[in-house]
């Protein structure tokens, strides 16, 4: 008999317990979560472990796929689901699973909240990550209930910004090997870039202008930065550096003509603007020495909704060849594009960059 009761209480703690186990996993359960500390500071708390995000807004997508991490992506910004655009360095990588998901946002570069709240409760990610103001996170999050971690950076060559955005993402989706991987692999290229030029006297270098570059819009020839990270890099001489101007501004013609650079940059997907110029007034363009010696070159555009990190880096490497072949003639910038494509998106992109308008090389201005 008292064997029995022995037995009987032992089949009662056992289901016990398996009614404790099953209420524990049932649709009440108490999720375990963690509290990160986003770009602007904000807490946010997410899911202990992170296995399904979208990608919203300046940059965000972008960093996805520089940490490998686009098979977490259950949604994508309508202007990622169209045809192949070369303008994001990441859309021709991961232009067919984009493609084929369920829209959850506009996209852009604004700051502000472009995601479609109905669409994303529907998808259900357990993160955003959002290159939004606090503003625009606060109210997203509210929208959905569901956390907005921002990764909202500067422009520009690789900013302290962007380390920052690339570790907070790498922190969400526990990708921090792989950031750090790509961080180091950055400031190798920093580095090099700097040890290349840095002795150089400023009487031995050639002389820049950087005119139609793409700044919140398609700009004409006097559209310039008086700070260029891609300059600074190499220690270029730029003209149109001004003290108390910080990055873009519209130059005076008078002004380049006075400067009368030796060398000239611009944006091949501009010269329609800089070509129309030219049809009313030629006498300009021809009066520069770089035009008339065909030292003009191309330099594509590397910011749009957000920077194309590889983009910007392989421009420099660009203009490096250009302004200082001396100490840049070990570099072939197919080859060179090739190596920072594929250890930043995992393929070798360049031919069809060239085929979409980024390609590198001399421009003739009015044809």
């Amino acid at each position: 008999m008292k064997q029995r009761k022995v037995i009987a209480l032992i089949l009662i703690g056992i289901l016990f317990s398996v009614f404790i186990a099953s209420c524990d996993d049932g649709p009440g359960k108490q999720e375990r979560t963690r509290t990160v500390t986003d770009v602007l500071g904000r807490e946010v708390e997410i899911p202990e472990t992170v296995e399904s995000i979208i990608t919203l807004g300046s940059g965000a997508p972008r960093i996805a796929a520089y940490l490998d991490v686009t098979d977490m992506l259950v949604g994508a910004e309508e202007y990622d689901t169209g045809d192949v655009a070369v303008i994001r360095d990441y859309h021709p990588v991961h232009h067919e699973l984009l493609k084929t998901l369920p829209l959850v946002g506009s996209g852009g570069g604004s700051g502000n909240n472009n995601g479609f709240p109905e669409e994303i409760i529907i998808v259900a990610p357990d993160v955003i990550l959002a290159g939004f103001d606090a503003e625009a996170a606060d109210e997203l999050q509210e929208q959905t209930g569901i956390a907005v971690v921002s990764v909202r950076h500067t422009t520009g060559l690789a900013p302290e910004s962007f380390y920052d955005a690339m570790r907070v993402f790498a922190d969400v989706v526990g990708a921090r090997e792989r950031c750090e991987a790509v961080l180091s692999y950055i400031d190798g290229l920093k580095e090099d870039l700097y040890n290349r030029t840095y002795s150089v006297p400023d009487d031995e270098k050639l002389s820049v202008y950087a005119g139609a570059v793409t700044w919140n819009g398609r700009r004409g020839f006097a559209g310039t930065y008086s700070v260029f990270g891609i300059f600074d890099a190499i220690h270029a001489l730029n003209v149109a550096y001004t003290e108390d101007i910080d990055g873009f501004f519209e130059a005076d013609l008078e002004s380049v003509i006075m400067w009368d650079p030796d060398i000239i940059f611009l944006d091949p997907g501009n010269m329609d603007l800089v070509n129309d110029e030219f049809a009313t007034n030629p006498g300009f363009f021809n009066s520069l020495r770089a035009v008339q010696e065909g030292r003009v070159y191309t330099l594509p555009a590397f910011n749009f909704a957000g920077t194309n990190m590889t983009y910007a880096l392989i421009n420099t490497y660009f203009a490096g060849t250009v302004l200082f072949p001396d100490q840049f003639a070990d570099i072939d910038i197919a080859e060179k594009a090739g190596e920072i494509l594929t250890m930043m998106l995992g393929t070798d992109t360049y031919d069809i960059m060239a085929k979409g308008g980024l390609f590198y090389g001399t421009i003739t201005i009015g044809e």
